[in-house]
């Protein structure tokens, strides 16, 4: 069984259909979990990386990753089917300026983080709710065509930026530890997976909980692994802990990419 399989409602991905090649999105695997929340990972650490230990500042930061996205989007947008490289290349990038749209906003602006989320949450329920009325799907297995994919992309932006003042507002404004959160966030991801499997809870639903939560837990678990030990974490830096996940993320899509090419010249 796939693990969270979550988004397959609406659209029938087992089997091959004239327009299943034209689904701009990836199979809901563990792969696919793994890679995002090391995306989520990589975004905080990197972010960090790249504006304070290379002093390039966070608004200079946000600039750069905010063009290097906009290249990577226009990419994907023009494929017309699901490459690995190209696909995972967004949303790492996405991870990274989202994580540095929260982080300006609290840091810079001094907007408290609880207002942060309660206005993400707004602007993505308002996103869903347009999405809804125009297509009558979330599913992301159904991203068969332009609109939906830029709806597709759009959440997922606020799904990052969210993720990102609902993490911090946990770990630091509540002093609940990067340790806890981590641990807090896995357990609803576990409740959620629960609700799916055993109680056969709306996919969909299921499907955007669990992405948004990510989020949060590979934030939470990035800060652990490279915040230094007298603030909580376990000191490893936050250039060694990109480094390693940025490899096995690279390593993962390089499969991904290989099983695809396989899978199509049979």
């Amino acid at each position: 069984m796939k693990p969270l399989a979550l988004a397959a409602s609406n659209t029938t991905t087992t089997n091959k259909t004239n327009n299943a090649w034209l689904n701009k999105v990836p199979e809901i695997t563990l792969i696919f979990w793994v890679i995002k929340m090391m995306s989520t990972t990589v975004g905080e650490t990197a972010a960090d990386y790249l504006s304070f230990h290379l002093h390039v500042g966070m608004v200079n930061t946000s600039i750069i990753m905010g063009v290097l996205l906009v290249v990577a989007l226009l990419v994907q947008l023009k494929k017309s089917q699901y490459r690995p490289h190209t696909y995972w290349s967004v949303v790492v990038l996405v991870s990274i300026f989202g994580t540095l749209v929260t982080d300006i906003l609290t840091d810079k602006l001094d907007v408290p983080l609880p207002l942060s989320t309660v206005v993400f949450s707004l602007l993505l329920v308002a996103t869903f709710g347009y999405w809804f009325s125009k297509e009558r799907t979330l599913s992301i297995h159904s991203i068969v065509t332009l609109k939906r994919e830029l709806f597709y992309w759009l959440a997922i932006l606020f799904t990052f930026a969210l993720g990102t003042a609902v993490g911090d507002w946990v770990s630091e404004d509540m002093n609940v530890g990067y340790g806890m959160s981590a641990i807090v966030f896995g357990g609803l991801i576990a409740l959620i997976s629960l609700g799916f499997y055993r109680f056969k809870a709306n996919a969909v639903l299921c499907f955007w909980l669990a992405y948004i939560l990510t989020r949060p837990l590979g934030a939470s678990i990035g800060d652990l692994l490279s915040q230094p030990i007298r603030k909580g974490g376990l000191g490893f830096g936050t250039t060694s802990t990109s480094v390693v996940f940025l490899t096995i993320i690279i390593s993962l899509v390089a499969y991904l990419t290989i099983r695809a090419k396989q899978q199509n010249s049979q």
